[in-house]
């Protein structure tokens, strides 16, 4: 059981590594935000329909199960448009460091989805994480745009990774993000339909971003995401949303050597991240001492991790 939960670990800061390569080619792909997820989400679909098909999986879900799947992949769908939109008006390092809110996020929503106390130390962890951000939004204020957007789409990351931490009790990791993505495809294509988006223009993308896209849609979509599903049988949600701090920290350091000048911040901005940093490591170390209390209350309330 430990060694499995061990494994769930490792597993989750790989995927949380790739996630925050991920912002990196949000900055690098040329094309509009809404586009990207577009392409996003139908090309990593169709990767995880060839692997249902290799494994002989079977596509059949209920009925109420597939309602709920349509509405995560909505909400999917808009968190990754604003997480895109965010880096393209303000950068990397400050849509990423907007993204340590989740754990807070978590903390006061997971108890609704659960059935479970509301931690004091996970709220007041959430609290810090508050203040290094502010002091990031008060020297940083020309990303303000940004920072918003970033706010929403956080939003958007905590509700429907507490909902797949549900769906994941019954269902397969790899189906329900089949459903998902498609169910994304299908409401930003009426709404390109609406919007006349879909000229001949659309289709035609240059050779890097084609390669970006790709692995976009592979390793750090239909790899990653279905794997952050999974570790939500052995995780839970809050764990997963407290570890996904992390991904600030991988990608604004990819972000400063491989973008370099725009993502170079002031002084303050990485005092600030430092003291997220810092909670993360904080929070964890509780949650070992207190004998992971508050994952078992959530295993007994439904089983489930994820962000």
């Amino acid at each position: 059981m430990q060694n499995d939960k061990l494994k769930s670990y490792i597993s989750l800061h790989l995927i949380v590594f790739i996630w925050g390569f991920t912002a990196i080619l949000g900055a690098l792909i040329t094309i509009t935000a809404d586009a990207i997820v577009w392409y996003r989400m139908l090309l990593a679909a169709a990767f995880l329909f060839v692997f249902i098909l290799f494994k002989k999986k079977s596509f059949r879900i209920p009925l109420n199960s597939f309602l709920k799947l349509i509405f995560v992949g909505f909400l999917i769908a808009m968190h990754w448009i604003t997480f895109f939109h965010a880096i393209h008006v303000s950068n990397v390092s400050i849509t990423l460091s907007v993204f340590s809110l989740g754990a807070f996020f978590a903390s006061l929503l997971e108890p609704l989805f659960y059935g479970r106390k509301v931690l004091w130390y996970e709220v007041f962890f959430g609290l810090i994480i508050i203040a290094g951000l502010g002091m990031i939004m008060k020297v940083e204020v020309n990303y303000l745009n940004g920072m918003l957007y970033a706010l929403v789409s956080i939003i958007l990351g905590v509700l429907f990774t507490l909902m797949n931490g549900k769906l994941i009790k019954n269902h397969d990791a790899t189906v329900i993000s089949f459903y998902e993505f498609i169910a994304g495809v299908f409401f930003i294509s009426i709404y390109f339909l609406y919007q006349n988006k879909f000229t001949a223009d659309f289709f035609v993308l240059s050779f890097n971003n084609w390669v970006l896209m790709l692995i976009l849609a592979s390793i750090c979509t239909a790899y990653a995401f279905t794997a952050s599903v999974k570790v939500m049988k052995k995780l839970s949600p809050y764990t997963v949303m407290l570890t996904t701090n992390l991904e600030p920290v991988y990608g604004i350091i990819l972000a400063y050597f491989i973008i370099g000048g725009k993502e170079k911040m002031s002084a303050s901005f990485y005092i600030g991240a430092v003291i997220i940093i810092i909670t993360v490591i904080l929070n964890g170390i509780i949650k070992h001492k207190t004998g992971n209390k508050a994952v078992g209350t959530t295993k007994e309330a439904g089983s489930a991790d994820l962000v």
